[in-house]
């Protein structure tokens, strides 16, 4: 095996930057259950403007930020309609009913792309006494499990100008927000306006240790706070993480097109080995995800033999994330390490 490993399975696993690391040294703490800690403070704040909100949270995770939010939007017994493969179906540990008492209406999406036309079917907004109404429309972007792929502008536009035709709330899981904009050559603000919360990390590509942001209107969120505690996160001297939090913000954002770059080189490589199929021109940001001819977990690990760490995400799919801490170099050598591995899954076969 190995010992120069390219770790591909997620951009989670980005280390923080020495800068990062020197803030989160010298950070200015306080307590943050009694919003005084200043640097939770000044990373709430930007957050928010950034995303031309009034207030955000900052919150430990991902899954944390959505659950809060579907519980701001919804009363028990209600249906979110979202996409089939989106995160807060597949990866979220049923946290939708266990938390807010609420069942999951799920709609394929084109590649994951949800459109009006795909969710009003799904709607039920009628009142029927002996219906589960609708409370609250879900949109990921970009989609994870679809490869990364990226709702254009006018998409997003659409779906929140049909969610206020049927007086419904809407909420972004938008973990990887800032890789669509880069995708899109817009900002965040723009790409996200209307949605009546958006969650974010920066704890994949944006390389923070720890973290996720939840942005919406001053009463939503001092309901989220509410529920931040219920959940247990409610945290203290968290301004070392937010120090981080704040770099990722600023300057990350910015480098975010590399990734997307080595991912396209990733994506033209791989479909140049026998058995394996992908079409780079459905690489959008900084995702890969190939299909193969072998079993894909048996293929992962004859990759890990080779050095490159990646995740089956199916029988027979693999998925490959680029980012900060993995070069075009690397990128080009685990290229030629994927083929070796699917070689020898061939000559096993």
């Amino acid at each position: 095996m190995s010992t120069d490993i390219i770790d591909l399975r997620s951009d989670t696993v980005t280390k923080p930057t020495p800068a990062m690391r020197a803030a989160m040294a010298s950070a200015e703490v306080g307590d943050d259950v009694y919003s005084e800690d200043p640097t939770i403070n000044r990373l709430e704040a930007r957050a928010a403007e950034i995303f031309g909100r009034e207030a955000s949270i900052f919150v430990p995770t991902g899954s944390m930020g959505n659950q809060i939010a579907l519980r701001l939007h919804t009363t028990q017994g209600q249906e979110v309609v979202c996409e089939s493969r989106s995160h807060v179906m597949d990866w979220e540990m049923g946290m939708a009913a266990v938390f807010s008492g609420c069942q999951l209406r799920t709609v394929v999406g084109h590649r994951g792309i949800l459109r009006w036309s795909d969710v009003e079917p799904a709607l039920a907004t009628t009142g029927l006494y002996y219906k589960a109404q609708t409370g609250l429309l879900w949109v990921e972007n970009t989609h994870n499990m679809a490869g990364g792929t990226v709702t254009p502008l006018e998409v997003m536009r659409e779906m929140v100008a049909g969610a206020r035709s049927r007086g419904l709330p809407i909420h972004l899981d938008g973990a990887r927000i800032f890789n669509a904009a880069t995708a899109l050559g817009t900002d965040v603000a723009t790409l996200t306006e209307g949605f009546d919360t958006v969650n974010f990390c920066l704890s994949k590509g944006l390389c923070a240790p720890v973290g996720s942001l939840l942005v919406g209107s001053h009463a939503q969120i001092e309901q989220a706070r509410r529920l931040r505690k219920a959940l247990g996160g409610g945290m203290r001297q968290a301004g070392v993480l937010a120090a981080a939090g704040l770099i990722a913000l600023e300057e990350m954002p910015h480098r975010l097109h590399e990734d997307h770059e080595n991912a396209k080189l990733l994506a033209t490589a791989v479909s140049c080995i026998d058995g394996l199929q992908i079409d780079p021109a459905e690489v959008e940001t900084n995702i890969v995800i190939f299909r193969t001819e072998c079993d894909a977990a048996q293929l992962v690990a004859a990759m890990k033999q080779q050095g490159v760490l990646a995740s089956a995400t199916g029988p027979r799919s693999v998925r490959l994330v680029t980012h900060h801490d993995v070069s075009t170099v690397a990128c080009e050598q685990a290229a030629k390490r994927i083929a070796v591995a699917a070689a020898q899954q061939v000559s096993l076969a």
